[in-house]
């Protein structure tokens, strides 16, 4: 019985920094091991981006941790990791990143129904210092709102 996809680790860190103009759902190409230690939680995607090189989509610095059973077959941790994307975004994706001087970052990592890893990278644009402070204070008026009409009923 499925229940959708179980998300494994996100960036809170990206949708601070950046504005998040557009997503994409991408498959990685995983080794044994690190599909394992996904599947254990073991992943930190705070300091992550992509870059594509020569039509390829490549996933950078991106942590996943050892699984405790694999032994000498464990994988390197921050392995750039081939991204499944198909031409037409890939292509779009490279267009928006070069033309735009966009970030292309991961947002989300998460296990499908069928069992697959799938990361979900975002187009960012990047935010100022003022822009941060305006989301700060919004999200807290928001959070006050929401808190007085709690207590009002």
């Amino acid at each position: 019985m499925p229940v959708g996809p179980r998300t494994v680790a996100t960036n809170r860190k990206a949708r601070h920094e950046y504005y998040i103009e557009e997503t994409y759902e991408a498959g990685l190409v995983l080794t044994g091991t690190e599909i394992k230690a996904i599947r254990m939680g073991r992943v930190n995607l705070q300091d992550g981006f992509v870059l594509i090189r020569n039509g390829e989509a490549m996933l950078m610095n991106v942590h996943i941790g050892h699984y405790e059973q694999g032994n000498r077959f464990n994988h390197d941790e921050t392995r750039p990791r081939k991204l499944l994307l198909h031409k037409r975004e890939i292509a779009e994706l490279y267009a928006s990143a070069t033309q735009r001087n966009w970030t292309i970052v991961p947002l989300r990592l998460y296990i499908n129904d069928r069992g697959r890893a799938k990361l979900e990278i975002g187009l960012a644009r990047g935010k100022q210092l003022h822009d941060k402070r305006d989301t700060i204070a919004k999200r807290e008026s928001e959070r006050e709102l929401r808190r007085a009409i709690k207590h009002a009923y």
